[in-house]
């Protein structure tokens, strides 16, 4: 595979029958969402929430999946846009006779009496000619295992599962073809096609089933209006003024797509099982709640002015967090459902062939009940920023952080899987002592700044000797670094938040000198690699691509070393790497193409933050 080289037409790239991930734009309603291929198909959709069973599902089977594509009917070239400042997605065909296009959205309500029924809309459109369409709508729900029936009903075609029912409307002919529906049609210069497809199962408090709508193109017209409105008004929010205003907005902008507004959630990403090398077993369902991302959620926010957004994920955190329960993990779990559920069991799906053959597809995280030290860290230092920036935490909330702080206290020395839930075996991770490290100082500073009930005493030998941990058991001589786990020589870009959490001095001898060893280890073309598999084997096949996120660790850590005429080529050189609208899945391999799910909040959020940080340092 070539990365696509001219984003800027974004013509499309695939592998075999599977059209490449970084070949997909994202949109949702804050309760699900959809990829879009830069050929017309909806290739993965969940209804009626983001860690619902599929309902299209060709990006990992492209035979069994199912998807809903339009296409214009003969050779053509196509390109994609978003709508400026809005999550509103555009697939443009260019033809020897005529140009055409198709906007896919879903109408945003953030209604909390909104019963949950969802609907995606695409309008086709002739801008320029004539063009002939090809619409062909085949869905396969419950992850392809669930059969359906397809009838006409109230001018609709209903697709009827044993789990979810949805209505095609449209505005131009369609026919029953099997356990799909298609229609073809030629538009001219101006005109326009509309096809909606609505969730009409009772989902709602009343229990009743929906009556399918009839969509109109002035239906169509006034739902585009209202949700490029509502896009629009949203990030007028932003306080960002720097820059990289525009790559920053689009990070924003996904950032809230992947926002449930029933709960304030942010997942991980939309999708499952897009895998970190093609062909291989790293396949992961990141349609969950990471604590880990808490810290750079709530500073990501704050610092762009959504303070709403900041409010309501601290809300979710909060209830984790004054309902915990101390099990094997400690007092929480490392993610939650969308809905704040525990139980996340993993299972496979081996009926589907996998993106690209990569195989296995799961659903599920069995991750959830691992040990990770570091997520304490991100948790208080989420409530420290919030409690310093938005406003102070409760009282009860403070006794929980009390709890949690104590316990590491107690428990910050146990071997555990790490930051990069490894499955290889506990071992005792620096990263996780350094985040340990985190939580009680910034649990400190909230007890002193605003006089809040503490064992200050206790805290402060426990952090102390964790400092002192760090600096002789996490150095190596022989490597003059720090490093992964103590006692070993095996490098970890995720020391690169060594200076960023403030641990240690940007420019401190030894951090120095463990940047340079990470710079000449473990950075290619200001891409970073985690770490080497090969000298740390974390039980599992295969090899992986660059983390972005450690990239963009690594462009702050450059600027914070005084290292900024570095840090802004490294920051220039991975905006190069995101796709033809600006988006980034988990990796990046060899030859610049997007590995993991996709697209992913953590590289977002880092992103954020490296474009704030090194303007500041820019001045």
């Amino acid at each position: 595979m070539t990365l696509v080289e001219p984003r800027l037409c974004g013509e499309s790239t695939t592998t075999g029958r599977y059209l490449q991930v970084a070949e997909h734009g994202l949109i949702g309603d804050l309760r699900t969402a959809a990829l879009v291929g830069s050929e017309g198909s909806i290739d993965w959709y969940c209804c009626p929430r983001f860690d619902s069973p599929s309902v299209f599902a060709s990006i990992l089977d492209a035979e069994r999946g199912g998807s809903f594509s339009v296409s214009a009917d003969v050779s053509a070239r196509t390109r994609q846009f978003y709508f400026p400042d809005t999550n509103v997605l555009i697939t443009r065909f260019f033809a020897e006779d005529g140009v055409g296009e198709v906007q896919d959205f879903m109408p945003v309500t953030e209604d909390p009496r909104d019963p949950g029924r969802r609907r995606l809309i695409r309008r086709v459109s002739c801008a320029r000619g004539s063009l002939p369409f090809r619409v062909q709508v085949a869905p396969r729900f419950g992850y392809a295992t669930q059969p359906h029936t397809v009838h006409y009903r109230d001018g609709a075609v209903v697709f009827e599962s044993p789990s979810l029912s949805l209505a095609l409307t449209a505005t131009v002919p369609v026919k029953c073809d099997g356990q799909d529906a298609s229609a073809r049609f030629t538009l001219g210069q101006g005109e326009r096609a509309v096809f909606a497809l609505d969730q009409i199962d009772g989902v709602g408090a009343d229990g009743v089933g929906a009556v399918p709508q009839p969509i109109t193109v002035a239906d169509a017209e006034e739902q585009f209006t209202a949700t490029v409105r509502y896009w629009r008004r949203w990030v007028s929010k932003s306080k960002y003024r720097g820059r990289w205003r525009e790559t920053v907005h689009r990070s924003a902008l996904i950032l809230k797509l992947l926002t449930y507004a029933p709960t304030g959630a942010i997942i991980a990403a939309p999708t499952t099982s897009l895998p970190e090398q093609l062909g291989g077993e790293r396949n992961w369902d990141y349609r969950y709640v990471w604590v880990r991302d808490a810290a750079f959620c709530v500073y990501a926010l704050l610092r762009l002015g959504f303070t709403g957004e900041a409010a309501a994920f601290m809300d979710f955190l909060a209830d984790r967090v004054c309902t915990c329960e101390y099990g094997a993990s400690g007092p929480l779990q490392i993610m939650y459902g969308i809905d704040g559920r525990t139980r996340l069991p993993e299972h496979q799906l081996d009926h589907l062939a996998g993106h690209a053959g990569s195989r296995p597809v799961r659903v599920g995280n069995d991750a959830a009940g691992q040990l990770q030290l570091d997520i304490y860290g991100a948790l208080i230092d989420a409530i420290y920023l919030y409690d310093k920036w938005a406003e102070p935490i409760s009282s009860e909330a403070w006794d929980s952080v009390t709890d949690i702080v104590n316990w590491v206290c107690e428990h910050w020395d146990q071997p555990d899987e790490g930051i990069w839930e490894t499955r290889g075996g506990r071992k005792n991770f620096v990263y996780s002592r350094l985040m340990c490290w985190v939580a009680i100082e910034r649990a400190m500073r909230m007890a002193i700044r605003r006089g809040l009930p503490a064992d200050l005493a206790h805290w402060r030998e426990a952090r102390d000797h964790i400092y002192r941990y760090i600096m002789r058991h996490g150095w190596s001589d022989k490597k003059q670094a720090f490093v992964q786990h103590t006692d070993c020589t095996v490098l970890d870009a995720a020391l690169l938040m060594m200076p960023l959490s403030k641990f240690v001095s940007p420019t401190d001898p030894k951090w120095l000198s463990t940047l340079e060893a990470l710079r000449e280890h473990l950075v290619s073309d200001s891409l970073v690699y985690r770490y080497d598999p090969d000298a740390s084997p974390d039980g599992l096949k295969g090899d992986e691509g660059t983390f972005s996120i450690c990239s963009f660790w690594y462009v702050e850590a450059l600027a914070r070393a005084g290292r900024v005429d570095e840090a802004r080529l490294a920051f220039e050189k991975m905006l190069t790497y995101a796709n033809h609208l600006g988006l980034y899945a988990e990796e990046i391999g060899r030859t610049g193409e997007q590995l993991g799910n996709f697209p992913q909040a953590f590289t977002h959020l880092a992103l954020i933050s490296a474009a704030f940080n090194l303007d500041r340092a820019l001045g």
